[in-house]
């Protein structure tokens, strides 16, 4: 069973995106420059251990969403606001959603926001919301 907060219970040993140890990124360490903006994002890593919390806790919702993070995290940030615009109503075609739903599973392997896309373009189908 993993301890929470994990910034407290398992700071030596969750990582950033670049590899630094949570309990190596203090306030010292910035006001030295030994920590760079690289160094304060999170890890899928770290996303993929909140998701077990909240498993752990009953929350299967909270740990769905975690392991869309976990996905996200090497998906370029231009990519991800693309994302979340045309995920907005009124702003995309079926087909764009689904495109974007192919480029996320094949080029940036995240099967589970594929799937979240997918279901979207179905819902907004249905709904009559798509462009």
């Amino acid at each position: 069973m993993s301890s929470y907060p994990l910034g407290q219970s398992e700071a030596d040993t969750i990582t950033s995106r670049t590899g630094k140890k949570l309990s190596q990124i203090t306030l010292d360490e910035v006001k030295k420059g030994n920590v760079t903006a690289d160094d304060i994002k999170i890890s899928a890593e770290t996303l993929k251990k909140q998701g077990q919390v909240a498993k752990e806790a009953d929350n299967p919702t909270m740990d769905a969403n975690f392991q869309r993070a976990a996905e996200l995290v090497n998906v370029p940030d231009d990519i991800i606001l693309d994302m979340y615009n045309k995920l907005r109503p009124n702003r995309s075609t079926k087909k764009e959603l689904i495109l974007m739903a192919q480029e996320l599973l094949q080029k940036y392997n995240a099967p589970h926001c594929a799937k979240l896309v997918l279901e979207a373009a179905e819902i907004y189908e249905k709904r009559g919301i798509l462009r």
